[in-house]
């Protein structure tokens, strides 16, 4: 479901489809998830309002029966997934008050408070899934008879190509001269702001952060947010209209000025400054990077020796340089699903080849040299049970999974109290939401 969930949009009082335990469906509610789905299908998906009322029921029967099992969740989880949530559509919309604007939220409090809903009953389906199913595994052997019943049916699934990566990676750091040029400068704009100067406008001029252009240049900070914790440590540590000292994080060096305190809440702006390197530094450590590759070629010493004795990368130096997918937690990429600037570097090489060193930078601002060892290909295929055995057993789980829960469904529908809408009474559904006899 999607993150807005019921209530993503302002609506005005509509009719009421169904009424799940405590729970209620409105029609606006059916159109605009059909909506949605049609969109992040590209069109490739239609859905009628019958089906998606029933998806609807499947979710609020879930969250109805979550109540009643007490079943918990905690303010932290919400408000952490409620802050991930605005950050992805303000990414998506450009800027903060273009999501308020385009959902017909009044403000900031207005959103999060609908976002906090939407999170809460998101979390107590999930929890009360794996409530339902917790105790369902899968045998080998009935992970075999999964794949032989799609391979006997023409069904078996192609998976996509994927790879292994692994990188060597030095940094080009800045000297300390440039390191006391951006604190002394940021010093010497906070007095200013002290003295009377406007720090918005001192932002704009000399902040590397691109946002502060957006929503005046305000920052919503929660413990709970998604914030690198330096910044919420002095964002914390501030008064009403305090201005910190000069802090360093990956980021650079900062200055915050607090404009509210609301509760848990900081509202606050900073100003980022990051030291220059100069170009002959970054020379220096292209030179090296690339005498290194050639000294792997050449076999005076083997590839994870250099990493541990020269990467900079601290997630991947103590594992052999093996690059994490971040979205999965495991080291395999699916490669057309890889950044495009990535996928353009590795999609030619094959297993044991090197990508040419090449200059990059981290969102932090970080600025760097490495090359890329394709440490594992696979190209794409349909399924094997040998070869993708882990992956049938996850199909094969999932699919019991379902099974569970759809069994739990029709039995929870028989004693939970359901009202369906002389609209969508005529709808012919899987399940026996209308509680007919011989159904």
């Amino acid at each position: 479901m999607s993150v807005f969930q019921t209530n993503a949009q302002k609506v005005k009082i509509d009719g009421v489809a169904v009424v799940v335990g405590k729970n209620i469906v409105l029609d606006s509610d059916i159109e605009k998830f059909k909506q949605e789905v049609e969109l992040r299908s590209e069109g490739k998906i239609t859905i009628s309002n019958c089906e998606m009322l029933e998806e609807l029921m499947q979710q609020k029967l879930l969250s109805h029966h979550a109540i009643i099992d007490s079943v918990t969740v905690s303010d932290p989880e919400i408000n952490a997934r409620v802050d991930r949530s605005v950050q992805f559509f303000t990414q998506q919309y450009g800027s903060l008050d273009k999501v308020i604007q385009a959902y017909g939220f009044n403000d900031l409090t207005d959103l999060k408070e609908e976002l906090y809903a939407v999170q809460k009953e998101n979390l107590l389906v999930e929890k009360e899934q794996i409530k339902i199913t917790e105790k369902v595994d899968v045998t080998p052997e009935e992970v075999r008879l999964y794949y032989n019943g799609l391979k006997e049916k023409g069904e078996l699934p192609e998976f996509a190509a994927e790879i292994e990566l692994a990188q060597l990676v030095m940094n080009a750091e800045p000297t300390p001269e440039e390191n006391k040029k951006v604190i002394d400068k940021l010093k010497e704009i906070r007095q200013e702001v002290l003295e009377g100067a406007s720090f918005r406008l001192k932002a704009i001029i000399n902040s590397k952060d691109p946002g502060v252009t957006r929503d005046n240049g305000r920052i919503v900070v929660t413990k709970e947010a998604s914030l690198i914790k330096e910044f919420k440590e002095v964002s914390f540590s501030l008064e009403k209209g305090q201005i910190s000292e000069p802090f360093k994080t990956m980021y650079g060096y900062h200055i915050i000025l607090l404009h509210e305190i609301k509760g848990n809440t900081r509202i606050v702006s900073h100003i980022l400054m990051q030291p220059e390197i100069p170009e002959a530094r970054l020379q220096e450590i292209k030179f090296k990077v690339e005498e290194i590759k050639r000294d792997i070629e050449a076999g005076k010493l083997t590839f994870e020796e250099a990493v541990k004795k020269f990467s900079d990368d601290k997630e991947s130096k103590n594992n052999n340089g093996l690059i994490i997918n971040p979205y999965t937690g495991e080291s395999r990429f699916e490669l057309t699903r890889m950044d495009p600037a990535m996928y353009a570097r590795v999609n030619e090489l094959e297993t044991g080849e090197f990508s040419d060193v090449f200059y990059d930078q981290s969102s932090g601002g970080e600025k760097m040299y490495k090359f890329i060892l394709m440490r594992d290909k696979t190209d794409t295929h349909k399924a094997g049970f040998v070869d993708d055995y882990v992956k049938v057993q996850d199909l094969a789980l999932k699919k019991k999974k379902e099974e569970a829960i759809e069994k739990w469904a029709k039995d929870k529908i028989k004693d939970t109290y359901i009202k369906i809408g002389e609209d969508y009474k005529n709808c012919t559904f899987e399940k026996n939401w209308k509680k007919e006899v011989n159904k």
